[in-house]
């Protein structure tokens, strides 16, 4: 991993006089997204946090950036002739909708099981899709035929330094806004991100004589590719990851080689962390935030010694969630915090016996949600019943109390865990 001396390596693909005319080519077409502090994370994680809402861009990520500074870049024939791109998530959006506004026809190959929403709003930027296989693998093979096949320029979601360029543009805007920040906190899939980020970091540490900026990607446990790279070990990578913008199963060969040069340390984050990190951004910041997006605030809060007393820049990189795992994460959430809770009691089969026991939740000033009877798969005698009962509460302690009265009152009760 590198260390701040390994700035005087040889070039890099990349420079932040690359970043910085990206900039200036991009800037007026997308979001400055704003930087800001958020006093209840600092206080929650012992670090400074400042938030960079990506997720406000238009198609709500920053894959914009490094998509349209590559378009920008095309020679008229190749504008002429379109583009492609293998994607089933942002970098699909995001070329979709600069492309369709620059009049440049785009094709994006999707595998056959792509969720039809995000088909369609594919399309709705402009789009022809075209479902290929069953995996990114045989969708991004078949791309790279058609980009010989029609005469396309293939667009790759981050092994180019045009993309890496665009995405660094993140971090010229951040430490414009927040030139205090010490650390940088960056999700990695493929690496275009953190690449094009730590361009920038080390450069602008270098030439104004700073303070050295700390770069630390971060990965869900689930997808350790980058981490695996640079570090040689060899964990799976597989796995149904709720950061699904970050699970790449092979990064890039040209943002390998800048993650090495560049980034001081790559974490892991479990999926817990990632559910929480979710819930906490929109219960406490209300913004909406998908998986990779909340990777940053997931390495904070899983490794909080690492970043104590630091003044850290995380990037809220995408809102595109599926609506229905949102309400799932935050169900989730809410029954981890003891909140909402499956009480399993155990009852005879006779007249007011659910009576009685709602009177004490009824005392314990509790909320029946939904009540689930039970008679015939138990190994209860066939007087006996088990009855779960969904509740919500105001927080665990709350819960402690009620399963308290419940088992003073006389009913064998547990709680059904999450796992």
């Amino acid at each position: 991993m590198a260390t701040h001396a390994a700035v005087a390596a040889p070039a890099l693909p990349v420079s932040i006089d690359d970043v910085r005319v990206a900039h200036d080519r991009i800037r007026d077409s997308i979001v400055r997204t704003p930087t800001l502090i958020s006093r209840t994370l600092s206080k929650m994680t012992g670090a400074t946090v400042y938030l960079k809402f990506e997720n406000l861009q238009f198609t709500a990520a920053y894959k914009e950036r490094g998509a349209l500074n590559t378009l920008l870049q095309l020679s008229a024939e190749a504008r002429a002739k379109g583009v492609i791109a293998a994607s089933a998530g942002n970098h699909a959006q995001g070329l979709a909708y600069h492309a369709n506004r620059l009049g440049i026809p785009t094709t994006i190959v999707m595998p056959t099981n792509t969720p039809t929403v995000k088909v369609m709003q594919t399309e709705g930027h402009g789009a022809n899709v075209v479902l290929h296989g069953e995996t990114f693998d045989a969708a991004y093979a078949h791309a790279r035929i058609l980009e010989g096949e029609c005469g396309f320029t293939f667009v790759h979601p981050f092994d180019d330094p045009r993309v890496i360029a665009g995405q660094g543009t993140v971090a010229i805007e951040m430490l414009e806004d927040v030139p205090q920040l010490d650390t940088l906190v960056i999700p990695i899939g493929g690496g275009g991100l953190i690449s094009g980020m730590s361009t920038v970091a080390r450069a602008l540490s270098r030439q104004t004589g700073g303070h050295p900026i700390e770069v630390v990607g971060v990965q869900a446990e689930l997808f350790p590719s980058m981490y695996n790279r640079i570090n040689g070990t060899d964990m799976a990578c597989a796995g149904d990851t709720l950061a699904e913008g970050i699970a790449v199963k092979e990064p890039g060969a040209i943002t390998s080689k800048i993650v090495a040069e560049l980034v001081d340390d790559i974490v892991l984050v479990s999926e817990r962390s990632l559910e929480e990190s979710v819930s906490l951004l929109l219960q406490i910041e209300k913004t909406v935030v998908e998986g990779a997006g909340a990777a940053g605030l997931a390495a904070l809060l899983s490794h909080p010694e690492r970043f104590a007393g630091k003044t850290v820049g995380i990037v809220l990189c995408g809102g595109n969630i599926d609506t229905r795992l949102l309400a799932n994460v935050l169900l989730r959430d809410l029954a981890r915090s003891g909140r909402l809770a499956r009480l399993r009691i155990r009852l005879q089969d006779k007249p007011g016996a659910l009576f009685h026991v709602a009177r004490i939740f009824d005392q314990e000033r509790v909320n029946i949600i939904e009540i689930y009877h039970q008679r015939v798969f138990t190994t209860l005698p066939a007087k006996g019943l088990i009855t779960d009962i969904e509740c919500e509460l105001r927080d665990r302690a709350h819960l402690d109390r009620l399963v308290g009265a419940l088992r003073a009152g006389g009913y064998e009760t547990s709680t059904v865990e999450l796992a």
